[in-house]
């Protein structure tokens, strides 16, 4: 998920957000700024932490009035600190008002999930393991969520339905157990994606491995039991590491040796990163 593909998907997004705020008009501004007036207002940084969703918070400004100038100080996937000016926006003051709450809620979100991304990334550095998101994220906010992700220093999981097979404990439940359940993906899917398996103890995954899975998830084991089953898989298979792995616990499992840890709470449990519109005022229209 990279900026282009995140933009080329944004608008309707960033236009529903919109109309949630202004279903008939922004009835505050318009009652105290009747009329055009150019003025400029300060992207500030009240928390340290990673910036992402610039492009968004931009665009949403872009989105009421295309001549809106926005000029930022920071990139995406930075370090910003606690009073750093990150950037400022210039045009229609009715607009900055309008906008503020809307662009402030995604950029606030995207850079909270960046910041709590890069404390987990951080604990994996030099290990070979890869920290992903799952699809625990806000309805229709996904691909502004995983680009935050991406941009923290984590990896995407698959983006939706469409985009992989997972086959996981009520798929198997359905099929009639994990090698049926395998033996049915593989029928059907196309030769070019991979089949990962979602198991919950050692027999199912010896089964997993038994039936040609690509990827075996470990599901809410412990440390003890995700260390037999890499025994048991021996490089026959991807390892994912899965289950209410927070910036808490997941050091427990750093040194197990899996491919990859996924963290639903990346996307549902990251606070979000304090920003603010300050000294909002009016500027000369030749500036």
């Amino acid at each position: 998920m990279n900026n282009i593909t995140m933009m080329l998907n944004a608008d309707e997004l960033i236009k529903l957000a919109l109309r949630e705020d202004i279903s008939s008009e922004d009835v505050t501004t318009n009652a105290v700024m009747r009329e055009y007036c150019k003025g400029q207002v300060q992207l500030i940084c009240k928390q340290d932490g990673i910036v992402a969703g610039l492009k968004v918070f931009e665009r949403v400004f872009k989105l009421l009035d295309d001549s809106t100038v926005v000029e930022f100080y920071a990139k995406d996937g930075e370090n910003v600190k606690n009073g750093q000016l990150l950037g400022t926006v210039t045009g229609d003051i009715r607009v900055l008002l309008s906008g503020e709450r809307t662009a402030l809620n995604y950029l606030q979100r995207m850079s909270g999930i960046a910041t709590y991304t890069n404390s987990i990334a951080k604990l994996l550095e030099g290990s070979k393991t890869k920290l992903l998101d799952t699809r625990k994220t806000t309805p229709n906010m996904r691909i502004f969520e995983k680009y935050a992700v991406k941009a923290g220093g984590g990896y995407n999981h698959r983006y939706n339905l469409s985009d992989g097979i997972l086959l996981k404990d009520n798929h198997i439940g359905a099929a009639g157990g994990v090698k049926e359940a395998i033996a049915m993906a593989r029928e059907y899917a196309p030769f070019v994606r991979k089949i990962e398996v979602e198991t919950e103890s050692l027999e199912m995954v010896k089964e997993a491995v038994e039936a040609g899975a690509d990827i075996i998830m470990l599901d809410n084991m412990t440390p003890e039991q995700m260390e037999e089953a890499i025994k048991l898989i021996d490089g026959r298979a991807e390892t994912e590491c899965s289950g209410n792995v927070t910036r808490e616990n997941v050091e427990k499992v750093v040194n197990i040796g899996v491919d990859y840890i996924s963290s639903g709470a990346l996307t549902h449990s990251a606070p979000i990163l304090d920003l603010s519109l300050k000294n909002l005022h009016p500027v000369d229209e030749a500036e």
